[in-house]
């Protein structure tokens, strides 16, 4: 029944079954480590982000190769301006 599924959505779509088939794999694959990481690093924008948009893999790699090596720039805190006292 689940191979009926796949050839129909397959045939609809125009491909071979077996080309659907790799890609659904390839496109878990990059899901479950991009997913991995952005776990890893508490990074719950991107988590969501990547669970909820399909992009085939590509969002995804460039996640793990782009974005996921960004350093956050830390953000400075401002000293306390010295008043001047006027005698």
């Amino acid at each position: 029944m689940v191979e009926n599924y796949f050839q129909v959505l397959a045939d609809q779509i125009g491909i071979n079954l077996w080309l659907l088939v790799i890609i659904i794999i390839w496109s878990a694959i990059w899901k479950m480590a991009a997913l991995w990481k952005s776990a890893r690093k508490d990074q719950i924008t991107w988590f969501i982000l990547l669970a909820v948009v399909n992009t085939v893999g590509i969002l995804e790699i460039l996640y793990i190769y782009v974005f996921s090596e960004m350093k956050k720039t830390p953000k400075t805190e401002k000293a306390p301006k010295k008043r001047s006292r006027k005698r």
